[in-house]
C-alpha cells in the first residue's frame, strides 16, 4: 500500500511539474510573441518614419509649362535616382497622356538660389490614357540638390 502511494505522489507531482512547465512554456511562448508584434510594429513605424523623412527631403518645386498641359500633359510622382557612376542624376517622372502625345520635352534643374545647374531633353510619345515612368537623364556633373525648381516645357 505504501508503494502505491508512493508512487501514486510521484505521480502527481510529476504531472503538476509537467503541466506547470506547459503553463510556463506557453505563458514564455505568448510573451514572446506579444513582444515581437510590438518590436515590430514600432520597427515598421519608424522604418516609415525615416523613409518619408528621407522623400520629404528631395522635393523640388515642379513647375510644368502651360504649352504641355494643354497638351494633355500631366505628371504623377516624380523621383530622383542614381546611375551606376553618379548619384542622384537621374529624375523619374511617372507621367500621365490626357491626349495622344509626341513631344520634344526639357527639364531643368534650379538651386535654392534659382540659378540653372542641369538640363536635359527627350522626345516623349504616349497614347491617349495611357501613363509610364520616363526616366531623365542629366550629365555626370549633375547632382539633383534636395531643394530647388525643377521645370519641364516643351521644347518649339
Amino acid at each position: 500500500m505504501k508503494k502505491i502511494l508512493t508512487l501514486s505522489i510521484i505521480f502527481a507531482s510529476t504531472s503538476m511539474t509537467l503541466t506547470s512547465c506547459n503553463w510556463a512554456k506557453e505563458k514564455t511562448k505568448t510573451a514572446i510573441s506579444k513582444t515581437g508584434e510590438v518590436v515590430g510594429k514600432t520597427g515598421s513605424e519608424f522604418g516609415n518614419g525615416v523613409y518619408n523623412g528621407i522623400k520629404k527631403s528631395f522635393e523640388n518645386d515642379i513647375e510644368i509649362s502651360e504649352d504641355l498641359k494643354k497638351a494633355g500633359f500631366q505628371i504623377g510622382e516624380v523621383t530622383i535616382n542614381s546611375t551606376d557612376s553618379t548619384s542622384d542624376n537621374v529624375l523619374t517622372v511617372y507621367a500621365i497622356f490626357n491626349q495622344k502625345f509626341d513631344k520634344n520635352i526639357r527639364i531643368k534643374v534650379y538651386n535654392e538660389e534659382g540659378k540653372e545647374y542641369g538640363r536635359t531633353s527627350e522626345n516623349i510619345k504616349g497614347e491617349k490614357g495611357d501613363a509610364e515612368y520616363i526616366d531623365f537623364n542629366f550629365g555626370t556633373r549633375v547632382k539633383i540638390g534636395a531643394k530647388g525648381n525643377i521645370k519641364i516645357e516643351q521644347i518649339e
